[in-house]
């Protein structure tokens, strides 16, 4: 029976959970830009227009 190659299935769960912290960040990032985007985009009204 072949031997389990501990360090490589360490390395998966490693890359793996980067990965998923990646994701999470990029996905903070977009609904921050969403939200000031649209913050920014609508206009103000007060009556002088």
């Amino acid at each position: 029976m072949a031997k389990p190659n501990y360090s490589y299935e360490k390395r998966q769960r490693e890359i793996a959970k980067k990965k998923k912290k990646d994701e999470k960040q990029a996905k903070k990032l977009a609904e921050r830009d969403a939200s000031r985007d649209n913050d920014n985009a609508q206009p103000s009204t007060d009556g002088n227009g």
